[in-house]
């Protein structure tokens, strides 16, 4: 099953409604690589509120999805995760350094206009 990828503005959000294969997930990483130069998104929201596992392949596709987009212009943001699920990612010693993490979808959708209306504000656009 193929992971929906909404468009919300200049956003895109991802949101995993079940633990997604290690094939889902590579297949994910390709279609937002290409997605977000087609759409010229400047945002991914990746909403992880249903997952109660991320393994380590998993979470290294995480980092892998957030570095590719941050490469095609676009910030990552992971919302969502569960208490429980952090502190295994901790206990594990599986990090996301380097991608911004949010309570919930609504958080990260106000960081990630922020940072758009900051760098505007830097650009004199």
């Amino acid at each position: 099953m193929s992971i929906p990828i909404l468009k919300q503005g200049p956003l895109l959000i991802v949101s995993l409604q079940a633990a997604a294969t290690d094939a889902e997930l590579l297949e994910l990483k390709d279609k937002l690589a290409a997605k977000v130069g087609r759409e010229r998104s400047r945002g991914v929201i990746i909403d992880l509120t249903v997952i109660d596992v991320l393994d380590s392949f998993a979470t290294r596709t995480l980092r892998g999805i957030a570095q590719t987009t941050k490469l095609r212009g676009a910030e990552t943001v992971v919302v969502g995760l569960q208490p429980d699920v952090a502190i295994a990612m901790v206990q594990l010693g599986l990090t996301l350094d380097g991608i911004t993490t949010a309570l919930d979808l609504e958080e990260g959708l106000e960081w990630l206009t922020r940072r758009a209306r900051n760098e505007s504000v830097g650009h004199g656009v």
